[in-house]
């Protein structure tokens, strides 16, 4: 298998080049797509072109060279290393040059149509190659960590983790934003929003359905969901569903794992740690202490 970028088009000649994807999930209609892959090759030459914003960790690896231009300037003459951080705009057409390439990455694909705080001036963002912030790495890191084999994590999750990483990226651009409102939302907003979550428990409930819900832009709602209940509106959903498993392991003789799929967990073994790291004890214990044997 050859590489080629998942989104996008332009030309590619290499040399010696092999590429394995590790592991590939999307959400929200594949408005975010995570891509985990490993490429070799002796040398390639690229020039492309994407509709999507592009976010690339360098998880191991390395180049003995890597030459980028864009739009006819110089942008980065030296090595791929392991911890580099890339971010390529939407639209921004990049020329490179990688020779003796070994390299383990994730590459982040957002859609620029996606009403997430930070998204709104990622196209005023200048392209960044293999720049190191150990912001964006632990996030990219922490994304790729939950998304293992059997488990992947709510859209919800990964719309948070995805504003962070372009808020961080307007702010190592120096992008100016107003300062943010934190009035808390309306009591009717917030009811709703309560109800719409219990009614979907069970559901992957993404960070926008929870803002249409509550009749606003996305990066409002989330300030101002977190001003009246203290918590980000994942987390919210996550405490919710910790508190309907409480309910069904000391009310039901469901199965842990019923209770798991019932409540939206992608497996038993996530709905298992996640309780445990909320409750600091395991569903199964759980459910022995509240109903003691007579």
């Amino acid at each position: 298998m050859s590489f080629k970028p998942m989104f996008g088009e332009g030309s590619i000649k290499a040399r010696g080049d092999s590429a394995s994807p590790l592991r590939s999930a999307s959400w929200i209609n594949s408005s975010i797509i995570l891509d985990n892959r490993r490429w070799e090759c002796r040398e390639a030459e690229l020039r492309w072109t994407a509709p999507h914003h592009l976010v690339v960790l360098t998880e191991a690896g390395h180049t003995s060279q890597t030459y980028v231009r864009s739009d006819g300037k110089d942008v980065y003459d030296g090595r791929d290393r392991s911890g580099d951080i890339t971010f390529v705009p939407a639209g921004v057409e990049r020329e490179g040059v990688y020779r003796d390439t070994k390299l383990s990455y994730s590459a982040l694909w957002i859609d620029p149509g996606l009403d997430l705080p930070g998204c709104e001036c990622a196209g005023d963002l200048r392209l960044l190659v293999n720049g190191r912030d150990d912001v964006i790495a632990s996030l990219l890191r922490a994304l790729c960590a939950e998304t293992s084999p059997g488990h992947k994590p709510s859209a919800a999750y990964v719309e948070h983790l995805t504003a962070l990483i372009m808020l961080r990226l307007g702010a190592l651009n120096n992008v100016r934003r107003g300062e943010a409102r934190r009035e808390p939302l309306s009591r009717p907003a917030l009811a709703r929003v309560r109800d719409y979550v219990h009614a979907n428990i069970g559901s992957d409930i993404s960070l926008s359905e929870l803002a249409e819900v509550a009749g606003m832009r996305v990066d409002s709602f989330a300030r101002r969901f977190k001003a009246a209940t203290g918590l980000a509106p994942y987390a919210f959903v996550i405490e919710e569903r910790i508190r309907q498993a409480e309910i069904l392991l000391g009310g039901t003789d469901q199965a842990i794992g019923n209770v798991a799929i019932r409540l939206g967990f992608s497996s038993q073994s996530h709905f298992t740690s996640t309780f445990r790291r909320l409750r600091g004890i395991a569903p199964q214990a759980y459910r022995t202490n509240f109903i003691p044997e007579s």
